[in-house]
């Protein structure tokens, strides 16, 4: 006599399809950002009030030109007190980087943790034909490490 199980047929639980972080999901996109023309302490008052270490600088067509951080503006203050200059008679446009390293929307959270290393930046814009889309910072990262389960590490 044949013992018959009263079991189903067992089956594999499907993959799920892993699909790597992007520095686009991740990024900031409402920005705060600074005019060429403005002052050097106006942006120094936006940093402290806003909590933030820097941010891009655009025109008028949302084109990123440079970003300024808290250590231009420091730069600004000293020179200012060596050479005996007002601090408010300069401008963004004369104490920004200018030639600014981008990383691309569609990057992998990892390479652009790499890219980070590499450049020793804090923070990295996203230009996408031509125009400010956004910005990922090292804390950006970070976030989206911690939200990644160890197996879909891609």
């Amino acid at each position: 006599m044949a013992i018959k199980s009263f079991q189903g047929r067992r089956t594999r639980p499907k993959k799920e399809e892993l699909k790597p972080a992007l520095v686009s999901d991740y990024m900031t996109t409402k920005l705060i950002t600074f005019k060429p023309e403005q002052s050097v302490s106006e942006v120094m008052e936006t940093l402290i009030k806003n909590r933030i270490s820097g941010g891009p600088v655009v025109n008028e067509n949302n084109e990123l030109l440079g970003i300024i951080s808290e250590g231009d503006c420091i730069k600004q203050i000293s020179d200012s007190k060596y050479y005996n200059l007002p601090i408010n008679n300069t401008t963004v446009e004369n104490h920004m980087v200018k030639n600014v390293e981008t990383i691309k929307g569609n990057l992998n959270i990892f390479d652009a943790a790499k890219q980070f290393i590499d450049s020793k930046r804090r923070r990295f814009p996203i230009v996408e034909n031509g125009k400010l889309v956004g910005q990922i910072s090292q804390k950006d990262i970070l976030i989206a490490a911690l939200e990644q389960k160890g197996q879909n590490w891609k």
